[in-house]
């Protein structure tokens, strides 16, 4: 089921001639028209004639995020602010935070690209959607929503909180695919239990569309098999516009629209570029926008790009859900850890829940990492060597996945903070020695 047939089973050379086209047309009025950017490039030693492929793309200069923050709050607009129709403003916890602009034509290209994202996971005018994202600054409540209304669904803007309420409405209403955290659903499907609702039973869900925090296939069981449903990731910054993208049907790959960005993969410490299947940074050109274009923006987020097509018939390009991010990269005794991968090895113990805190922490010269993980209920025992036996294989496991001793502390179901936004997982405590 497709949204716009012509774009997303567009041909490989059409596509990469109207990228191209839309790159070189970018760069040269960035360089004519904004001051920032052609400082940049004029520091880097290229100009606009310069991009004659669209392999050339990689002599332009990688942005930041912290160059957000400089130019703080309008200065990298490339439209005069009576054409800015919409802010969003990030949620960054050090700084300044980072404010996005938007024009008409801007909103209209993530409301469409939300179309066919929405519809590629089965989303028609016949589903009723809960966006259980935050509204307001945030860039995720008010993104799926008008992309859902594109389709024709019905929106249920339930924001976040109130959960038990929620639940009501999803009942009530014949709730047909919900948007959300990844960690909100798994509480929604807790409080759910103890009210006395089995989504299986009790409610019409059937698609989920998750994201905003790192969560894993192992993850993406328990969830599938706890609700009866299919959970779909969905992709996007406020920096790129918002959520963008997700998976199709085939759950193989988020599907990047192509004639709205062009994705590149690079080793985070050199920069170079990477090729197909080779796991780094990703890096985003948005093609299509007016108030603030984004050109090599460095995303922090760790992925590879699938090479080959996808057996739903797209030909756009494809990455892989993200593993994690560079910035928030544990590294312990030298070894890089991500707290996806502390959440795939816990799940591989059958006794254990998805939820979980990393502690970090140094003892003299040694760093010592802990996970606290709760116990599911059914697998209580008031027997202390039943629970030394489950500490004993998920340190073991955890020993086989991260190449690092880890200690496991069991705690009791429910004990381990809930969020109903993005998880917050990792304490690293080093930084306060």
């Amino acid at each position: 089921m497709y949204w716009n047939p012509e774009v997303e089973c567009a041909p490989r050379e059409e596509i990469e001639r109207r990228q191209f086209e839309s790159l070189r047309g970018l760069v040269a009025n960035l360089y004519d028209n904004n001051p920032f950017y052609r400082g940049k490039m004029d520091g880097h030693g290229v100009k606009p004639g310069d991009i004659r492929c669209l392999e050339d793309i990689s002599k332009l200069p990688f942005m930041y995020k912290d160059d957000l923050r400089d130019n703080y709050p309008t200065k990298l607009f490339t439209v005069p602010t009576t054409d800015i129709v919409r802010y969003h403003v990030s949620s960054g916890t050090t700084g300044k935070p980072t404010l996005v602009g938007y024009t008409r034509e801007d909103l209209e290209y993530w409301t469409e690209s939300l179309a066919r994202a929405l519809t590629s996971v089965g989303i028609t005018d016949e589903d009723t959607i809960q966006v259980s994202y935050g509204y307001g600054l945030f860039t995720g409540g008010l993104g799926l929503h008008y992309g859902a209304e594109r389709v024709g669904a019905s929106v249920l803007p339930s924001s976040t909180g109130s959960t038990e309420r929620q639940l009501e409405l999803m009942v009530d209403l014949g709730v047909t695919a919900i948007a959300c955290t990844p960690s909100y659903l798994i509480h929604m499907i807790e409080v759910a239990g103890k009210m006395g609702i089995d989504f299986r039973r009790d409610t019409k869900l059937r698609i989920a569309v998750l994201g905003a925090e790192p969560w894993t296939d192992a993850m993406r069981k328990i969830i599938e098999e706890s609700a009866g449903i299919r959970a779909y990731d969905i992709f996007g910054t406020s920096e790129m516009a918002g959520p963008m993208f997700t998976e199709c049907g085939e759950q193989d790959g988020i599907h990047l629209s192509w004639d709205m960005v062009y994705p590149e993969i690079i080793d985070p410490e050199t920069g170079e570029v990477l090729g197909p299947g080779e796991e780094g940074e990703l890096v985003v050109t948005m093609l299509k926008k007016e108030a603030l274009p984004m050109v090599r923006f460095r995303l922090r987020d760790v992925t590879a790009i699938i090479e080959g097509p996808c057996k739903c018939g797209r030909t756009s390009p494809r990455i892989r859900r993200i593993t994690g991010r560079t910035d928030d990269m544990l590294i312990v005794r030298g070894i890089n850890v991500f707290p996806s991968q502390v959440e795939h090895a816990l799940l591989q113990v059958p006794e254990l829940t998805g939820h979980y805190q990393i502690t970090v922490d140094r003892i003299g010269a040694l760093d010592v990492m802990k996970v606290e993980a709760e116990i599911d209920p059914d697998a209580f025992s008031d027997k202390m060597e039943d629970l030394m036996s489950i500490k004993k294989r998920a340190e073991g496991i955890m020993k086989k996945y991260l190449n690092i001793g880890v200690r496991i502390e069991l705690r009791e179901h429910g004990s381990l903070p809930r969020y109903e936004g993005k998880g917050s997982r990792v304490k690293d405590m080093r930084s306060m020695k």
